[in-house]
């Protein structure tokens, strides 16, 4: 069974029943993984099931710590052959360590998970800050913007997403960048 083969079912049973926006969201951010399969060659299958399970640590059953990349990342170590490479990936999605260290967990997140390569960070991070809450494309900026919006900017998310929003933009801009290269090549 390939990664999206399991990743798609999995996210759907944790996050579509209880949390259905979060669900459209994750599958959106999936749309946008696999938008990037031209810089990513075979890494392109573990994007997208990293971008359909990033959020997971949202659902009920799993929330423990209240730091939704921690809670997620450890559901997903816990399961059977899950591949390491998806867990780090879950851990670190969007400037993780960012909020992680707002909350007092940044030593349990970099100690129990390694991070995954730049490029394929700056990729999980492009599509979940391209895509609302509804599963629908956006630009970082809005997104930044309604995440603040909605938790209020005093908020610990508040906060953390207006630090992390260069971060963020720097990485969509890396994104693109590669984008832009990948289809300046001849074929």
């Amino acid at each position: 069974m390939g990664l999206t083969q399991w990743a798609y079912p999995l996210a759907e049973s944790l996050l579509a029943e209880p949390l259905p926006r979060r669900w459209k969201h994750s599958l959106g951010v999936a749309e946008r993984a696999k938008t990037l399969a031209p810089i990513l060659g075979e890494d392109a299958e573990l994007l997208e099931a990293a971008a359909v399970l990033h959020d997971i640590g949202y659902a009920p059953d799993l929330a423990k710590t209240g730091f939704h990349p921690l809670d997620g990342a450890r559901f997903l170590r816990s399961q059977a052959n899950t591949d390491e490479r998806v867990i780090r990936l879950v851990a670190h999605h969007s400037c993780a360590w960012m909020e992680a260290e707002a909350r007092g967990l940044r030593g349990e997140l970099e100690e129990e998970f390694a991070r995954e390569s730049p490029q394929l960070v700056d990729a999980l991070c492009y599509c979940d800050m391209n895509t609302t809450p509804d599963g629908v494309a956006t630009s970082p900026v809005d997104r930044v913007n309604e995440i603040s919006g909605r938790y209020g900017p005093e908020s610990l998310i508040g906060t953390f997403i207006r630090r992390a929003e260069p971060e963020i933009l720097e990485s969509t801009a890396r994104v693109l960048d590669r984008l832009a290269a990948a289809k300046r090549q001849p074929m």
